[in-house]
């Protein structure tokens, strides 16, 4: 028994001997023939990378059992690692040959041939880029659109790997660039189909395709660029007829119903610079009270609600159309006291367009309004919202006087703005101490509020 296993043990040295012998051979004198077949193989397998596009400061994972990573434009250096199944797998491979016959040659090609096929799969083909697939998404902010004919083109970036027997990676991996096929990639197309810049001036025959693009795509992205092209074109006078004429306005005030935040925000603020024309705003009209009612219910302080307060200020800016706001005073009161820096001003500014109407004034002294507006007349608050404020009441106290409403004291209630303002006193008490501010400006304005009194 002795003899049988000392013969196994020099049969099984002589094998793994040749097997070395193979080894050094394959390393050392085949090296030329070993980069040949893998540089063919990586050839061919360049013909299948695709670009991706990723979102700034995104990342994504790609690759099956390779464990590379691709976060933003970075190159893909996939790790090739054959763990204790894959040396048990490469090991029943061999002794199954072992048994078919062959010599130690063929043994040692087939253990070669299964590592390099092990190796092939999940270097060379587990972690290609091409298979990822999905709807790019868009960033919460406006992309810049390109020129003419085309826009912001994805960053197209390819990336191959490939991973020697030996478990490390080729070297060095190098990128390439091609043009992704349209089947495998699908985008967003309005994004390469708008055909001006935002910026751009345009003619009215563009004009007209840029609201026939409006009124016929759902994509948000187009009616957002749609939307910002046509609200900076109406900043010049030429245009805001010319938009006016080719049925622009409903076109564009369709939009207010939409409930995607930005582009409410879009269409207010192109609907805006287009009521600086008198004309204009006779066809804005229709849609104020609707505007009035989503900038009251919507987010507090949100750009939605300015850009809205903005239009409604600029509508309100002559007496035509105030009555049609007149229901929503002791809204526009809350949100004075509510809202924060810019929504207070901005508020002051659509209040005072009231108080220089003397026809609004017994609707507008007799609204309720919250006690704690009296904080405004505070000297912690900036130049601005003291100006404001004492505009405001200014405005209110001569309309009082000249419309003969303080002998009707007795019809407003004690939580009306006529109350807070003139019968409580405690206006003007605040009113005074404000005499003493150290901005010049304010404390001019608040002398020549106190000789009125």
């Amino acid at each position: 028994m002795g003899r049988t296993r000392e013969a196994g043990c020099v049969a099984a040295g002589v094998v793994i001997g040749a097997g070395a012998c193979y080894c050094v051979y394959r390393l050392a004198w085949g090296r030329d023939e070993n980069e040949k077949i893998w540089d063919e193989d990586e050839e061919s397998t360049d013909t299948s990378e695709t670009g991706v596009e990723t979102v700034k400061g995104a990342k994504t994972n790609v690759g099956a059992g390779s464990g590379a990573k691709l976060q933003g434009d970075s190159k893909v250096k996939p790790e090739v690692s054959l763990g204790l199944e894959d040396c048990l797998g490469v090991k029943e491979k061999a002794h199954s040959g072992s048994h078919s016959g062959g010599g130690l040659e063929a043994k040692a090609k087939a253990l070669f041939n299964t590592l390099k096929e092990q190796a092939s799969a999940k270097a060379g083909k587990g972690a290609r880029v091409g298979t990822i697939s999905g709807n790019r998404t868009l960033a919460p902010s406006l992309p810049c659109p390109g020129g003419r004919g085309g826009g912001c083109h994805p960053t197209r970036s390819g990336s191959r790997a490939g991973g020697r027997a030996s478990g490390k990676s080729k070297g060095k991996a190098r990128s390439k660039s091609t043009r992704a096929p349209a089947t495998t990639w699908p985008v967003r197309r309005g994004k390469f189909n708008f055909p001006y810049k935002i910026d751009d001036i345009l003619s009215a025959p563009d004009l007209q395709k840029v609201l026939n693009i409006l009124e016929r795509t759902n994509d948000p992205f187009i009616q957002e660029v749609a939307l910002v092209t046509l609200g900076n074109n109406a900043a010049y006078s030429f245009n805001q007829n010319a938009i006016r004429e080719l049925g622009g306005v409903p076109i564009i005030a369709k939009l207010i119903k939409t409930k995607d935040p930005i582009i409410r925000e879009k269409t207010y603020n192109a609907l805006n610079n287009l009521s600086v024309n008198a004309e204009n705003q006779g066809k804005i009209k229709t849609y104020i009270s609707q505007v009035c009612d989503d900038t009251m219910v919507c987010r507090l302080d949100s750009a939605v609600q300015m850009a809205g307060l903005r239009l409604l200020t600029n509508m309100t800016v002559t007496n035509h159309y105030q009555h049609l706001l007149s229901y929503s005073f002791p809204d526009f009161f809350a949100l004075l006291f509510l809202g924060n820096h810019f929504t207070k001003i901005q508020t002051m500014k659509l209040i005072i367009n009231f108080t220089e109407n003397p026809a609004m004034t017994r609707e507008l002294v007799s609204c309720k309004v919250p006690s704690e507006l009296i904080s405004l007349f505070n000297k912690e608050w900036d130049r601005e919202i003291l100006l404001n404020i004492l505009t405001l009441f200014e405005n209110i106290n001569d309309n009082i006087k000249n419309e003969g409403l303080a002998s009707s004291r007795k019809e407003f209630s004690r939580s009306s703005l006529f109350f807070l303002f003139k019968e409580s006193g405690v206006c003007v008490k605040k009113i005074k101490a404000l005499a003493n501010h150290n901005d010049l400006v304010v404390k001019v304005k608040v002398l020549k509020v106190l000789t009125k009194l």
